[in-house]
């Protein structure tokens, strides 16, 4: 039974990987395009949509584990498969609705998956936020000379 569930749950747990591994490398080359030296402010823009864009990407994986717990005649109603899936996925684990023997084991891999797929994007976005520190330290010195030379 376990194995059963292994086989079933590595694949989605491969695609959530890839997908949130795009997401991921995608927000960050948006936010160095357009990231620049003009304002204060200048990297918010990029990180606000790189914040939303990571958290779309989590919700198609909550939405994917919930789409495979209703093909495999866990659920009746999408909400409430993606509700439990969404549960696993940030790794609450309320327990108000459990899944019958013989795939209850892909909760655990759900909530594995979720805790590594939410670390990528909080690693992506601490990237992102090296990014902005590192220009808005760049632009401080550079401020500063100008004004040592005016």
């Amino acid at each position: 039974m376990i194995l059963k569930n292994f086989l079933v749950g590595l694949p989605i747990m491969l695609l959530c990987l890839a997908f949130q591994g795009w997401v991921a490398i995608w927000c960050v080359r948006h936010f160095v395009r357009h990231s620049g030296h003009r304002s204060h402010n200048s990297g918010l823009r990029p990180l606000l949509v790189a914040m939303v864009a990571m958290m779309f990407g989590t919700f198609f994986q909550v939405i994917a584990w919930g789409l495979l717990f209703l093909w495999l005649g866990e659920f009746e109603e999408f909400y409430e498969a993606v509700y439990h899936s969404a549960v696993n996925f940030a790794s609450l684990g309320y327990g108000d609705i459990v899944m019958s023997k013989s795939w209850k084991m892909l909760g655990p891999l759900e909530a594995i998956n979720g805790v590594l797929m939410l670390g990528m994007s909080a690693a992506a976005l601490m990237a992102i936020l090296q990014h902005m520190i590192r220009d808005q330290y760049e632009q401080y010195i550079a401020d500063r000379a100008d004004d040592e030379k005016g």
